[in-house]
């Protein structure tokens, strides 16, 4: 059984033994750890820039030493006899099953210092170094930074609704919250018990939240000195209000970070196996958003123009209003015949995918609901389902 144990070396003498590969990289991490480092080696490479005593070790190099690393590979068992007799801790580089000490396989995460010794196999430790490291920079532990003077706020885009498909800055923040202000259609994430989860959803149809009402919140949260996660779904600005919460904490004096996220306008069709463009089929492709039907006096859409353009394109929010889109793009001249695929909860585990033309979508998805993507293009004939 070992006693794990971190030193603060800054201003205290510590020689290494040995120039050799091991030796230099030790000596260098000490450096960056305040120690005052001495160097005794037979040999050290000619652009070696630390300064070396070259000669060879004798017992007394270690009077004065508050540590001692032996990484010659050939007198490492004499420097730790005279590290023994003196009462000095001697870490050996040659055999960790004879050292008194160890050099951990550490990480460092922000002011997180993570150090791992694994039974004595080096090989091992810095395996679950790495694995520990990477949890902690993905969030999948977490990592709970000191609180900052003052609050913040990050609009986090939290991606089509896999949790997977949630970046690794968004996944940082959200491990660091306090408060988590969630959209709708944003990813379910498992989060610590004490952070404070606010639905804001706005629900068709129903009684929601207002865009004032959550700007307000977030605001007031920062100003109580608390880290606000705004969890949107797809992106943050495509299509969504994030610029005007950016104006509101901007507005407020408060330190805001928007985070991009994978729009759904992308990632459903291509998660139903349906390339957005395509060599040979198509050179462009165009997002709309649907949430008004054509003809409506203040949508700002030209279906007439959309139908002439050809290419991909992509229709968000239009389930309820999918008939009168296909509708518009045939009467503007588009083929009845054009392939056309909605996607409802692309990404997820309960995806449906629904396969129709122009002409015929409005029966075919009669029975899809929101949330879906409509794809209209030669490219939905291109899909290969994975």
């Amino acid at each position: 059984m070992t006693f794990p144990l971190h030193l603060d070396l800054r201003g205290r003498r510590v020689l290494v033994v040995g120039a050799g590969p091991v030796g230099v990289r030790r000596a260098a991490a000490l450096l960056a750890a305040g120690a005052r480092v001495s160097v005794v080696a037979l040999e050290a490479p000619a652009d070696l820039e630390l300064p070396v005593e070259q000669r060879a070790f004798v017992p007394s190099d270690v009077d004065g030493c508050w540590l001692v690393l032996a990484c010659t590979g050939t007198v490492d068992a004499e420097v730790a006899g005279a590290c023994e007799a003196r009462q000095v801790w001697c870490v050996r580089a040659d055999d960790a099953a004879l050292s008194a000490a160890w050099v951990p396989a550490v990480t460092r995460v922000g002011d997180v210092v993570a150090s791992v010794t694994a039974g004595r196999d080096p090989r091992r430790a810095v395996a679950l170094r790495d694995a520990l490291a990477l949890a902690l920079e993905t969030g999948s532990l977490p990592l709970r930074r000191k609180r900052p003077a003052r609050g913040s706020v990050a609009l986090v885009g939290g991606g089509p609704g896999a949790p997977g498909l949630l970046t690794v800055r968004g996944r940082q923040l959200l491990a660091e919250a306090d408060v988590v202000i969630r959209d709708r259609l944003a990813p379910q994430v498992d989060l610590p018990a004490e952070v404070e989860v606010v639905e804001t959803g706005k629900q068709p149809h129903r009684p929601s939240w207002s865009q004032e009402e959550i700007s307000a919140l977030m605001v007031a949260k920062a100003q109580q000195g608390l880290r606000v996660v705004r969890l949107k779904g797809g992106d943050v600005h495509l299509f969504a209000r994030g610029i005007e919460e950016v104006a509101a904490c901007v507005g407020a004096g408060v330190a805001v970070e928007v985070v991009p996220g994978v729009s759904s306008a992308f990632a459903a069709p291509a998660w139903a196996g349906i390339p957005v463009t395509a060599k040979g089929l198509t050179q462009s492709v165009t997002v709309v958003s649907a949430h008004l039907p054509p003809g409506h006096p203040d949508s700002t859409v030209d279906w007439p123009a959309l139908a002439r353009l050809g290419g991909t394109l992509v229709l968000l929010m239009a389930v309820e209003r999918l008939g009168a889109c296909a509708q518009a793009l045939v009467d503007g001249g588009r083929a009845a015949a054009t392939p056309v695929a909605v996607i409802r909860e692309g990404t997820l585990a309960t995806q449906q995918v629904v396969l129709s033309t122009l002409a015929d979508v409005r029966v075919d998805a009669a029975q899809v609901t929101a949330p879906a993507v409509v794809v209209i293009g030669e490219v939905v004939s291109a899909r290969v389902a994975p």
